[in-house]
């Protein structure tokens, strides 16, 4: 124990003298993890319902992405983009598939659509947004006589560079942060006459609406789902109006909802859809692809990034890509998912649980969320709360139906 407080007691000091102060940590050192299992420098474990906010999709240190790692940090990491690396174009192929790919209402992957999806590889889900956004504002200048607002929803969050918190629809992310760049206007989600409306009464050509962005569940707005009702009307919309459909898949990507896109279970295909989070198991990486006719506007030298699909991050990506479907990860997504969310809704303070697979929110009936987290790390789980009244779960996808049991019974203990 002694060794444990010396060791955290070091990693707060350093911490609090030279790192910037943009987040508030909760007081614990992990050292290592397996699975959805972390280990404090204490020893202690831990089960992980966060995952790196979602990030580690396939568990700390997935056997696959590792050996893809460690053969791969033999060899090469990082030539720039000038040239062809292993595994880019390899996991670029891997995703038009996914993209493509159809399911029925319950994320099981029932056919293609047959469209081919061309991929620019990023660093972040921010980037990634980013790129999302050039590829909107091409389009309005070279489709729509220089159309140029980007439409958002309401409690929307697609980033925190200038140009995404801009696009983000929640004014708490703003402040301090102005002049943000112009071009982006919210509106509800889950209103699509406040859209129509909305696109009814903007103007042609310049400053006209050239694509809409959404979030089928937005994660940090409170895990609030876009019906599948409304995700089909907005996609009608764009369609009669020639407006990009662009889904911001970040947080919701790669099975994390059961599908191996929260889009599919809609049975809808955007235009443009932005990755970040579970594509590489938590290794830095971000992504945005669009159909072919929206890609190929954009040529050499419109867009670049140094470090983006880096030999190390393309083959922790391909693999990771690779073993989730191979281990049939979205069936188990949800299976555990619908169990664990009947389990949520039976506990007692518990008013609703939102959200697909294993992306869920439980709202609660008094602000204590936060002391639920605290609580919670003290007896070994990993929790995380969004205000005082959500408590917020994307736990790695390979947490099994033990582990989330334990979760149920921990939460139980401390809400009765």
């Amino acid at each position: 124990m002694e060794a444990y407080d010396q060791t955290l007691a070091a990693a707060m000091d350093a911490d609090e003298k030279c790192v910037m102060h943009t987040y508030g940590r909760l007081p614990v050192e992990f050292v290592s993890g397996s699975g959805a299992e972390l280990v404090d420098s204490a020893g202690r474990t831990y089960v992980d319902c966060l995952a790196g906010i979602g990030a580690v999709s396939l568990g700390h240190c997935h056997p696959a992405v590792a050996r893809a790692l460690s053969r791969q940090v033999g060899m090469l990491w990082q030539v720039g983009n000038y040239f062809y690396v292993q595994n880019r174009g390899e996991l670029a192929q891997d995703l038009s598939r996914l993209l493509s790919s159809t399911c029925d209402g319950h994320g099981h992957v029932k056919g293609t659509t047959g469209t081919t999806w061309k991929t620019f590889f990023a660093n972040s889900g921010a980037e990634a947004n980013e790129g999302a956004i050039k590829l909107a504002r091409r389009w309005g200048a070279t489709h729509l006589g220089g159309a140029s607002t980007i439409v958002t929803a309401r409690q929307s969050f697609h980033g925190r560079t200038l140009a995404t918190l801009a696009a983000t629809g929640q004014e708490v992310f703003h402040r301090d942060f102005q002049p943000l760049p112009a071009g982006f206007v919210d509106v509800p989600l889950n209103d699509d006459a406040a859209l129509t409306d909305l696109l009814d009464a903007m103007p042609k050509g310049v400053g006209a609406a050239c694509a809409v962005m959404l979030e089928c569940v937005q994660g940090e707005g409170g895990v609030w789902p876009a019906t599948p009702e409304y995700l089909q009307a907005v996609a009608r919309e764009c369609a009669e109006r020639s407006l990009l459909l662009m889904v911001d898949e970040v947080q919701t990507g790669f099975f994390r909802c059961g599908a191996p896109f929260c889009y599919q279970l809609a049975g809808i295909e955007p235009d443009v859809v932005s990755m970040a989070k579970g594509i590489a198991d938590g290794f830095p990486m971000g992504a945005v692809a669009a159909r072919a006719q929206v890609a190929d506007l954009m040529g050499p030298g419109d867009h670049g990034s140094t470090f983006g699909g880096n030999a190390l991050a393309a083959a922790a990506g391909r693999a990771t890509v690779e073993a989730m479907q191979d281990e049939h990860i979205g069936e188990h997504v949800i299976a555990c998912g619908a169990r664990f969310r009947e389990q949520l809704a039976s506990l007692p303070h518990v008013r609703e649980v939102r959200g697909h697979g294993l992306m869920l929110g439980a709202e609660l009936d008094a602000p204590v969320a936060g002391r639920l987290v605290e609580e919670g790390l003290r007896r070994g789980v990993v929790l995380n709360h969004i205000g005082d009244r959500i408590l917020r779960f994307l736990p790695p996808l390979v947490i099994t139906q033990e582990q989330l049991d334990h979760v149920a019974g921990v939460l139980l203990d401390m809400l009765s």
